[in-house]
């Protein structure tokens, strides 16, 4: 699989794709966001307020640039904050790492378990995103996939050694990748690391 390499505009829309889907489902009852997302221990909202936490900590290291460790800095979204409330704080996060992205030239390396370049923090904006947005769809009861083309960028860089994606599958693999499903008779994954560090 060729690596493409990511950019802003790709976390653009990864964050315009878990608009389209989740911003209609936070006008019905907020209490549904309190379900957990799919797999994971984190309910709906805590699970959106995590990828707004990811991207503004990628955002973080191409700005300050740090070569052996993540800045000590959070992210805290108040736990009474609304559904809607957190959509715009993710909003806000992607546009950042989306703004930090554009600006950062091709050389430059920034800490992510060892030195990354502009194009994997983009790459794992994307997919933080992209499998996060899928984890809220399964717990808010709602069918969704993310798109093909930037699954299929996203396995390329991050997960060079993946099984082909068939046409239309890219989702498929990249689910299967980060431990959320089989694969063809692959087993569900029950440990995953993607590599975003370069040389």
């Amino acid at each position: 699989m060729t690596a493409t390499a990511m950019t802003g505009d790709d976390v653009r829309a990864a964050l315009g794709e878990l608009t389209d889907v989740l911003a209609p489902l936070t006008r019905s009852d907020a209490a549904r966001w309190d379900a957990p997302a799919g797999p994971l221990e984190w309910s709906c909202r805590e699970t959106a307020a995590h990828i707004a936490h990811d991207l503004l900590a990628y955002a973080g290291q191409l700005a300050a640039r740090p070569a052996d460790r993540y800045l000590p800095f959070d992210l805290t979204v108040p736990p009474d904050a609304g559904p809607a409330e957190v959509l715009t704080v993710v909003t806000a996060c992607a546009r950042l790492l989306a703004t930090a992205l554009d600006a950062a030239p091709p050389g430059l390396r920034a800490w992510h378990h060892g030195p990354c370049d502009p194009a994997g923090f983009a790459a794992m904006g994307v997919t933080e995103t992209l499998l996060h947005t899928h984890d809220i769809t399964l717990g808010l009861g709602v069918d969704w996939r993310p798109s093909e083309r930037l699954c299929r960028a996203a396995l390329a860089r991050l997960f060079p050694d993946a099984p082909e994606a068939a046409a239309g599958r890219a989702a498929d693999v990249l689910l299967w990748c980060t431990g959320r499903g089989e694969l063809d008779g692959r087993p569900r994954r029950t440990s995953w690391s993607w590599r975003a560090a370069v040389a």
